[in-house]
């Protein structure tokens, strides 16, 4: 059994004691994506690769939706709360990625490794990012630093 499985297990179990309607929401949220992956029969092994799969697909998904709620104002206000707690919820279980100081930093290293300065070179300034960094950085922080970078 997955490491990631477990620590989900148990935090249901502590939700579900607790009465935390939130958490469990969450976690029945990601474990029936994990689930329907696991039968859809495309041989997809339970293991720890799988369940970070999932929770960061969730969690992007969640992220992308929080612009559109705050946009919408007060109507919005408790959907965008549900989405923030989703989203912190979900990344206690992902590996922490570098901040927009650290990943400026990266982008500034490897555009003066390679010689990368024009925006016309973006798309393999961002190749070479994600080829030896992917799990250490957003993509869309990534995508918006390159820009500002390459474009100084």
């Amino acid at each position: 059994m997955s490491t990631i499985k477990k620590k989900i297990d148990a935090a249901f179990r502590e939700a579900r004691l607790a009465r935390n309607e939130r958490a469990k929401n969450v976690i029945s949220m990601i474990k029936t994506t994990v689930l329907l992956e696991l039968k859809s029969g495309s041989d997809v092994a339970d293991d720890d690769a799988l369940w970070l799969k999932n929770i960061a697909a969730y969690a992007k998904k969640v992220s992308k939706a929080i612009p559109e709620f705050a946009a919408i104002g007060e109507r919005g206000a408790e959907a965008l709360d549900e989405a923030h707690y989703e989203l912190e919820f979900c990344q206690q279980f992902l590996p922490s990625k570098l901040d927009e100081l650290a990943t400026e930093a990266l982008v500034r290293q490897v555009a003066k490794d390679n010689g990368i300065d024009s925006p016309k070179m973006m798309g393999k300034m961002m190749g070479l990012l994600m080829k030896d960094h992917r799990d250490d950085l957003d993509g869309d922080l990534a995508r918006k630093l390159v820009q500002k970078v390459l474009s100084e």
